[in-house]
């Protein structure tokens, strides 16, 4: 058992205490090479034979244990949110929370708690990319005195479904598809728009997940929420609901989906790296903790039930209150260690914080425990002789270690319309003699019995939806439309089009027909809603666009230069950009640098075939009559102006870089600027008007 003494303190760059981990022992830093049980070796390079030439020896223990633990150096991975990049850091309460909560960590203004957050893809494995459309997981774990909390969540504050007894077949739906396994890390295919199809409380997270919301800029960027409704609980007992946010200090940004496609091309871990490097280099992401709090009075007067995970309360119908900060500044020490071992789990919770009853809560609640200790054993103990059924079974479970039955087909969520396409869809529900469970009604228990049944309220599944819609600018709903444009054309199944277009038309008709009219198919006749939905005020804060922050900090500018180019020139763009907090990145084509107009050499931070500017916030290209008749010729060059169009960003220029410019197709507009003061301002921006001019939206 380890002892105070046995512990060493850590300390974040800003020297913040964050927690106490074992002290480097005998076999740890430089000291000598032993086996995991402390015992030295003396030759790590030779196994242990008999003779020169003879077998190895099953008692070589230090051959043994070597192997063994490199075999087993892989564990399974998530089955969702697989791949994930992490840091530590610490949250800082701003002030007292007595009132509202007895939780410890909100009970002293200025008091610091360590946390470790782990952000994540959902669709992909471990081995995908960090850039496609897909919800990010944001999870964080609070190292308070009265034990762990995770609060666990994602950056958007709803969820495709309402129960969690979905969560499989959502889960099967978005992955790979089952008898080929691809695509991966992407929704864009027939079994996820099928199953969201026939699932119409689905649609309010579709908005959000066709949105730019799920291809955000840089993890630093993103909010987070905790999605469900919680208790706080003061200490005489009295409760309080909250809703989770963290709002990111450099606001929420996002990219455009051909930006993202490229960025992945130019870097496959780019959020990852992102984050290390902010830490590393001292530019600690920061994100405020905001809660919205109410009691069962103002639940009650809501035309939504908050036990919902598929519902919002608008910030403008409900304020959120911010009460303390979160700051990442110490990154992992051992990838493996840290970001892959962590295990969240919705139920760790201190007092002072309590669950509601949100079904897909009350389900996570069971499933994480669950899904941390699969991770060391499998899925299929069913499958053992001793605990097989002697009857027949079919279900939709599926994989897992040890797995012995060999399913045919793609049928692996319900429901399904395969079966409309000559496919087998797999086994049923069977309300007529399946298993059903006794009502026991508790006296005590206003909500009455046991029954598997949703709230009235929960039916609404658009007005919230169409919420999304009318909040969004015109150019975000543009995104929207042809994202869903795009993803189902991408479907083979030909019911579900149509079946999805009747769905949206109960959000907005205009949103349908665009979709149709980019897929060239009929508008099919609209879906009957379950409950109709309402009109409900737009929500400017839903909009990314509407709230982007005009600022550089944060962001970085691309400067491409050539030989010729003027050093005076560069040094001003330079200075511009960092007295304006933006990072100056300096791009040319050769990594050694380029010859300027006075004979002097710059050196570059990277070279231009590798230093696209989508990677950038905004460009100045800095060229002589000499250099730019050279870039002229050079592809990455003119991509490189290109897609900064393209991608809608500020362009600032010196008039030799003119040519460059319009072979690019670089047309004028405000985003185009000359290299002073315009430029900067320019840059803090995207200029949306220009998205029409260079490609057709839906």
């Amino acid at each position: 058992m380890a002892t105070n003494s046995d512990f060493e303190t850590t300390r974040g760059n800003g020297g913040e205490t964050h927690q106490q981990v074992p002290a480097k022992g005998p076999h740890e830093g430089s000291g000598h090479l032993t086996t995991n049980q402390g015992i030295r070796v003396s030759d790590n390079q030779n196994s242990l034979k008999s003779g020169a030439r003879g077998p190895t020896l099953l008692e070589d223990f230090v051959l043994r244990e070597k192997i063994f633990h490199f075999d087993h150096e892989r564990i399974p991975e998530r089955i969702v949110h697989a791949r994930g990049s992490a840091a530590h850091g610490f949250f800082e309460v701003y002030e007292s929370l007595a009132d509202i909560t007895k939780a410890d960590l909100f009970q002293r203004p200025g008091e610091k708690t360590p946390v470790f957050v782990r952000f994540s893809t959902v669709a992909g494995g471990a081995g995908s990319v960090d850039t496609p459309r897909d919800v990010r997981g944001f999870a964080v774990k609070f190292y308070t005195q009265e034990g762990n909390w995770d609060l666990v969540g994602n950056n958007i504050p709803v969820f495709f479904i309402q129960d969690a007894i979905k969560f499989p077949d959502l889960v099967h739906a978005v992955k790979m598809e089952a008898d080929r396994a691809y695509p991966q890390a992407g929704s864009a295919h027939d079994t996820f728009w099928d199953w969201a199809s026939l699932m119409p409380e689905t649609t309010h997270m579709l908005m959000w997940a066709m949105s730019d919301r799920t291809i955000p800029r840089s993890l630093r960027t993103i909010e987070g929420f905790g999605i469900h409704t919680f208790q706080l609980v003061d200490a005489k007992g009295g409760v309080t609901f909250c809703k989770f946010h963290w709002k990111p200090k450099l606001g929420v940004q996002s990219t455009l989906w051909d930006e993202a496609l490229k960025l992945q091309a130019a870097d496959n871990d780019y959020h990852r790296r992102d984050l290390f490097e902010a830490i590393d280099t001292g530019n600690f992401p920061e994100w405020e903790l905001g809660l919205q709090l109410f009691d069962q009075a103002f639940a009650d007067a809501l035309p939504y039930d908050v036990l919902d995970p598929t519902k919002i309360i608008p910030e403008e119908v409900l304020p959120v209150r911010i009460v303390g900060r979160m700051v990442l500044d110490r990154n992992v020490d051992n990838f493996f260690a840290e970001t892959e071992q962590v295990a969240f789990c919705p139920a760790n919770i201190v007092p002072g914080v309590d669950f509601s009853n949100d079904p897909l809560l009350q389900g996570r609640l069971f499933s994480y425990l669950d899904t941390q200790k699969s991770r060391l054993g499998t899925a299929n103990f069913h499958q053992i002789p001793i605990n097989a059924p002697k009857c027949p079974f079919m279900n939709f479970q599926r994989d897992g270690q040890m797995q012995m039955a060999v399913p045919k087909g793609r049928a692996n969520y319900e429901p399904n319309s395969l079966a409309e396409h000559g496919e087998d869809g797999g086994p049923r529900e069977c309300p007529a003699t399946g298993f059903t469970t006794v009502e026991g009604r508790a006296e005590a228990d206003e909500q009455g019995g046991k029954l598997r049944i949703r709230a009235e309220l929960f039916a609404d599944h658009y007005s919230q939806a169409r919420l999304f819609w009318t909040s969004l600018t015109d150019n975000e709903r543009a995104h929207v439309a042809s994202s869903f444009t795009f993803e189902l054309s991408k479907v083979g199944l030909e019911q579900v089009p149509p079946r999805m277009l009747a769905n949206l038309r109960n959000v907005d008709e205009d949103l349908a027909k665009r979709v149709a009219g980019g897929l060239g198919i009929e508008l099919p006749k609209k879906a009957p809603a379950a409950r109709e939905p309402f009109a409900m005020d737009p929500s400017p804060a839903l909009s990314i666009q509407a709230n982007m922050k005009d600022t550089l900090e944060g962001r970085a500018v691309g400067i491409l230069i050539a030989d010729g180019s003027d050093g005076a020139e560069i040094k001003a763009v330079v200075a511009a950009v960092k007295k304006a907090g933006g990072k100056p990145v300096i791009v040319a084509p050769k990594v050694g640098g380029a010859k300027l107009a006075d004979g002097s050499v710059m050196k570059a931070d990277g070279q231009l075939a590798g230093s696209p500017s989508q990677i950038f916030d905004a460009v100045a290209i800095i060229l002589s009559e000499v250099g730019c008749k050279a870039l002229l010729k050079e592809a990455a060059a003119v991509q490189f102006a290109m897609d900064a169009f393209g991608h809608l960003k500020a362009i600032g220029a010196s008039a030799a870089a003119r040519p460059l410019l319009d072979k690019a197709g670089v047309e004028p507009d405000a985003g185009v600027t000359d290299l002073g003061a315009a430029f900067v301002e320019a840059a803090k921006k995207r200029f949306w008007a220009r998205e029409l001019n260079v490609r057709t939206l839906a």
